[in-house]
């Protein structure tokens, strides 16, 4: 599917959105349409597995829509059907009873039939049980198909339900290639999030910011001499939202011709987290080769990462994330003895952001690098801020930090920044990038264009010097101003006046004089001829 027309696909399932949800809360409806956008997935690639497993037994169904083969080869092959499930969960990893199929279900929506609203519910909780060998418990958990906000009784809920179905069943192609769904998918999470005003920043980041953090460790994915990509074992994102941007990580490895182990994400917000995996899953991500973990990254809930022994501890090739900016936390006595804290100390109860950034920072492997996306003030804030900050830099950890521009996100208009961190870092100086004023003005947001993003890849990449853009500043210089990062005190954005040179400009008035005299001796010669009166 071309660009266009996947664009095409986006604006019809929004437009669909937009018109369907009536009185419904924005959030609530993503979820259900979301949701059901995953169920139509699962349902196409299911089948054609079962296609390609069953070979000339799969039933022939075509130029009938009403008729779902799978139910048909059920129906014939009874005593057949534990050992093609059997298959299917070696094969995909999953099983879907053909009652449960999208087609199934947008059959009962065509026909307004009563019984959608249960086949739903079983639906649902089949796949959150049984469907997946490894745990999906609560996939669904979000999609109260019982709800007020869907109708008053069952039988106004159940239309209700019949009619979003059958629109988004006329909106998407029959035959469309599976992966086209987990793009509308995106262009669906990217319309929600944008008017979503504030949480939007729980589940989204702007394309145009993860396409700069993934191109970051993609970069540092490869051999510095030879350039040959080698495998990351793991990326994690620990606060990963809808996931979008670690799938964007994984989609830029594997352009740059590497690969990737296994992605790792966590997420504090329910909805979030079951957008996710459900994402994980739309992406063509299997189930084992992923793992979104439901807990509070600051009080480090994931038993995988409170391992003591160090021999066991988790690290990452690369850690990206995008935490919620200046969140306000409770920095207990018990975080103060945290092995994640420890060395350097607690961020304020105001602004965990350096909770955070010393969270992924903990699990970084030697060789790894963390980008991670902080507000400005972590660069200059004072108090334990800066004593953290200190630390990082005296320790040699900060690599580069790059100043965003203003309004670039859906949640806030406040400038950001990207701190690029590592364990073991070459140069003896920190590479700033002042791309603050190099944007293009958007309707609601700023936005960073292609240019601009290659502008800031390559700057990192080279380290490259630029007046007013980019600079590598030097432990000592920093020091001297107290370790604040402020990139105004190191960048001068400021455009000198022009020296104005008084000779050149009396001679070019000279000039001009000297050329008025000889235009006007010309035209006087006319008006002479025709017996007019001369110009003064």
């Amino acid at each position: 599917m071309t660009d266009t027309n996947q664009k095409q696909l986006g604006n019809t399932l929004w437009s669909i959105a937009d018109q369907l949800r009536g009185a419904m809360d924005a959030d609530d409806f993503r979820d259900y349409m979301l949701s059901f956008l995953f169920l139509r997935y699962l349902s196409d690639n299911y089948e054609t597995a079962a296609k390609k497993e069953l070979g000339r037994d799969y039933p022939d169904v075509a130029g009938d829509a009403r008729k779902v083969p799978l139910a048909l080869w059920y129906a014939n092959n009874v005593d057949d059907i534990p050992a093609f499930e059997k298959q299917m969960r070696r094969k995909v990893h999953y099983v879907i009873q053909p009652a449960h199929l999208w087609n199934s279900i947008a059959n009962l929506a065509r026909t307004q039939n009563a019984e959608l609203l249960s086949t739903l519910q079983a639906g649902f909780k089949y796949i959150q049980e049984e469907s997946f060998e490894s745990t999906f418990d609560g996939l669904f958990s979000e999609i109260d198909l019982s709800s007020a906000k869907l109708g008053k009784t069952y039988a106004d809920r159940n239309a209700k339900l019949c009619t979003i179905i059958q629109k988004i069943a006329e909106g998407l192609p029959f035959n469309m290639n599976v992966d086209a769904l987990g793009d509308a998918y995106e262009y669906l999470i990217g319309q929600f999030a944008a008017g979503s005003g504030k949480k939007a920043g729980e589940f989204y980041t702007p394309q145009q910011i993860s396409d700069i953090l993934s191109s970051i460790v993609t970069l540092d994915s490869q051999e510095p001499k030879t350039g040959t990509k080698k495998r990351l074992e793991s990326v994690m994102d620990f606060a990963c939202g809808s996931g979008s941007l670690l799938l964007n990580v994984r989609k830029k490895v594997a352009k740059a011709g590497g690969t990737i182990g296994k992605i790792f994400g966590q997420e504090k917000n329910i909805t979030t987290y079951n957008l996710a995996r459900m994402n994980m899953l739309l992406h063509g991500v299997k189930d084992t080769e992923f793992e979104i973990f439901h807990g509070d990254t600051l009080l480090n809930e994931w038993d995988m990462m409170r391992e003591q022994n160090p021999a066991k501890k988790p690290s990452f090739d690369a850690i990206v994330a995008n935490p919620p900016f200046s969140y306000r936390w409770e920095p207990t006595d018990a975080l103060a003895d945290d092995v994640r804290f420890k060395s350097h100390g607690l961020a304020p109860k105001s602004a965990a952001d350096f909770a955070f950034l010393l969270h992924g920072f903990h699990f970084l492997k030697d060789e790894g690098v963390m980008a991670i996306i902080l507000p400005h003030g972590v660069l200059f804030r004072g108090g334990a801020e800066e004593r953290i900050r200190t630390k990082l830099l005296k320790d040699g950890h900060i690599d580069t930090v790059i100043g965003l521009p203003a309004n670039l996100f859906y949640s806030t208009g406040i400038p950001v920044c990207i701190l690029v961190l590592k364990k073991c870092k070459k140069p003896d100086d920190v590479l700033l990038i002042n791309a603050a004023e190099h944007f293009e003005n958007g309707k609601r947001q700023n936005q960073l264009s292609e240019e601009h993003i290659k502008k800031i890849i390559d700057t990192y990449q080279n380290r490259t010097e630029e007046t007013r853009y980019s600079r590598r500043v030097e432990m000592d210089e920093i020091e001297k101003n107290d370790f604040n990062l402020n990139i105004s005190r190191y960048i001068s954005t400021a455009v000198g006046e022009e020296e104005i040179k008084l000779e050149a400009i009396h001679d070019e008035l000279v000039e001009i004089e000297n050329a008025v005299k000889t235009a006007t001796a010309k035209h006087n010669q006319f008006l002479k001829e025709l017996d007019l009166a001369p110009l003064p």
